[in-house]
């Protein structure tokens, strides 16, 4: 039975690359693009200027996401571990684009947690439960398309679960305890480095703690031991990106704008059409419900719960935020997949139902999860403007490698990092973007029904123009 159970983690770890590869080479321009690409230029920026892991910057140079014009395009979110992992790839082999290594670093990231995953319920004496969790991560589509997106929050999420996993192994270790302490914390650190809404996930860890330890001296030190490491960093890059206030997006809307928190649009958006709907395709809310209230293994205890619950807060905490954009709730998938993996076990083992009664459901769940969230998350792979693509190609072609382009796309920088230059996604006070060191205007609106491309194109050069897009020379004004 132990070699069977490899045999299948082997599998499942497969098959969650796997499913991650496809359209692993498609431009970025697929669904939330404008935060994909945000993350991918300062991977970009990394690969061509070298790694600087405290002056990470990126190719928007407006006043969009600060409110305050930002000429040097600093990015000070989060620190830029994921980005700068993957320049490293693409330093060190060329013949690989930065794109790519991002996404295979998310799919890294997301096989490394299915098997992590597995491992951790094994621990709790559910092997069958295990093999199921890891199955339920690999194959949700809305694991599969945000396991291989230019996002930081997949490669969080791995490290914050690794976290778990190795605080509860100390605790059942008799030697080297001390060492799988700071290695969770290290990991901890990490995951609310690359993206601080992480640490949501580390809510079992305290627990976990205290029921090995009670409350004695070994305890509070490792309690200690943990916070100092895992949070320390996190207030040290805090402070440190203070002094670049043009390169911090805005983000208290992110906590409550308009006051969303717990109305009903908040259960609509987050408990219908994200976790039903998106995530579970809604049969999947079945076994999602019975795993809520299966009984825990001794082991277990409530880690599990716990790791829910931080979901729960977490969606709660950065309510509008979670609302406003599906990626959010990432860092769900793996409670929701621990879960629903533990209802599909009640229904196969249990004794209270019609046996043939129980497999027909559990095995219907899964493939209607499967099919109806595909159904919506297919079009997340969709390219809805492919002329972008075809004209920043034609721009990287032509520009000069330190062109500042102005490329209008409603404010949003999918558009900009087509071309490979910095600038600005967004046309208007066009003397002031020249003032500030604009070049070239890049539009895939050429035509004369664009007012801004007839003015421009009647008072500079035209480099090309024709009924998809126009490139025009801001350096060099026509003749009158």
């Amino acid at each position: 039975m132990k070699k069977i159970y490899w045999v299948s983690v082997v599998l499942i770890v497969v098959l969650t690359v796997l499913l991650r590869m496809y359209k692993v080479n498609e431009p970025v321009a697929d669904w939330h693009s404008f935060r994909q690409v945000d993350t991918a230029s300062v991977a970009r920026i990394y690969v061509r200027d070298g790694i600087d892991i405290l002056h990470p910057r990126y190719h928007d140079l407006s006043n969009i996401q600060s409110g305050k014009d930002n000429p040097m395009g600093w990015r000070m979110v989060e620190m830029p571990l994921y980005q700068a992992s993957a320049a490293l790839i693409s330093r060190t082999i060329p013949s690989v684009p930065v794109d790519l290594s991002l996404r295979l670093i998310s799919i890294a990231a997301a096989a490394g947690t299915a098997l992590i995953l597995m491992i951790l319920m094994m621990e709790f004496g559910l092997p069958f439960a295990a093999v199921v969790t890891g199955f339920i991560y690999a194959v949700m589509p809305y694991s599969i398309f945000y396991g291989r997106t230019i996002l930081p929050e997949t490669f969080a999420v791995f490290w914050a679960i690794l976290s778990v996993y190795l605080i509860y192994k100390s605790t059942l270790a008799h030697r080297g305890m001390w060492w799988l302490t700071l290695g969770a914390a290290v990991a901890g650190s990490i995951a609310v480095l690359v993206k601080p809404t992480a640490g949501f996930l580390l809510l079992p860890v305290p627990y976990i703690i205290l029921r090995k330890h009670t409350f004695s001296v070994t305890t509070l030190f490792t309690l200690a031991l943990y916070g100092a490491v895992s949070l320390v960093p996190l207030l040290w890059w805090r402070s440190w990106i203070t002094q670049y206030p043009e390169g911090i997006a805005v983000f208290d809307w992110l906590l409550n704008k308009g006051g969303i928190r717990f109305k009903g649009a908040w259960f609509q958006w987050l408990f219908a059409e994200r976790i039903g709907k998106l995530m579970l395709g809604y049969w999947g809310l079945i076994p999602l419900g019975l795993g809520l209230i299966s009984q825990q293994t001794r082991k277990e205890g409530w880690v599990t719960h716990l790791l829910g619950l931080g979901g729960l807060i977490y969606l709660s905490v950065f309510a509008a935020g979670n609302v406003q954009h599906d990626y959010y709730q990432i860092i769900l998938i793996p409670p929701a997949a621990i879960y629903t993996a533990k209802g599909i076990v009640f229904l196969l083992t249990n004794k209270v139902f019609s046996r043939l009664a129980s497999i027909s459901v559990a095995v219907v769940s899964v493939l209607f999860l499967i099919a109806f969230s595909w159904y919506t998350m297919r079009s997340f792979y969709w390219i809805n403007r492919p002329e972008i693509i075809e004209a920043g190609e034609m721009a990287d072609k032509l520009l000069p490698k330190d062109a500042k382009v102005i490329a209008p796309y409603n404010g949003d920088t999918t558009f900009l990092y087509q071309t490979g230059r910095t600038g600005w996604p967004l046309g208007f006070a066009i003397d002031e973007k020249i003032a500030m060191g604009a070049t070239h205007y890049v539009t895939v609106s050429p035509t004369d029904g664009d007012w801004e491309t007839k003015t421009l194109a009647e008072t500079y050069t035209v480099l090309v123009r024709n009924d998809r897009y126009a490139i025009i020379d801001l350096t060099k004004p026509k003749t009158p």
